[in-house]
């Protein structure tokens, strides 16, 4: 997928999961999974270091984001958003149910490290999930600065909603 395409799939995307600030990547993940019909899971995981940030499996019982247990919550933050970046575009998640059995607790990760090794994403698609990741993170941040945070319920969150096609810069 090219990635003006790309990016105008994913601002189509967020406008109809109608995702308000501040950004929350469990909400967005529950809105996606609701939209796909299809649970995602997002699960912290002490890789070890060197090693992979994040991971994403598409498995039959749903889509799992494996993102370092070991690093700042900002930086979870853009892991996971890279994973959904993944996602979004399309790419092959790689997922095979006996894997889940290795990310059980007590497993040594370094057994882990070695089973997700199996499949390297060419840069092309590790470009298109970067990409995902920083629309969204951007978006994210123009919205917070811009959106007046409103009670549910008020005269005020009506009239938002009505506007709301025109909020941001989606």
């Amino acid at each position: 997928m090219r990635e003006r395409q790309l990016r105008r799939r994913c601002r189509s995307l967020l406008r109809e999961l109608d995702i308000r600030p501040p950004l929350d990547v469990a909400a967005l993940c529950a809105s996606l999974a609701d939209y796909r019909g299809r649970p995602i899971r997002l699960v912290d995981y002490p890789f070890p270091v060197p090693g992979p940030f994040g991971v994403w499996m598409a498995m039959e019982r749903g889509d799992y984001i494996f993102y370092q247990r070991e690093t700042s919550p900002a930086h979870q933050v853009h892991i996971a958003l890279h994973e959904i970046g993944h996602l979004l575009a399309d790419h092959d998640g790689g997922g095979d149910d006996d894997l889940l059995g290795l990310l059980s607790p007590g497993t040594p990760p370094e057994t882990v490290w070695r089973a997700l090794r199996r499949t390297s994403y060419d840069t092309e698609q590790e470009h298109a999930a970067e990409t995902v990741a920083t629309l969204i993170l951007q978006w994210a941040s123009v919205l917070d600065a811009v959106v007046p945070r409103l009670s549910v319920g008020t005269a005020e969150r009506r009239m938002h909603g009505a506007l709301g096609d025109r909020m941001g810069w989606l």
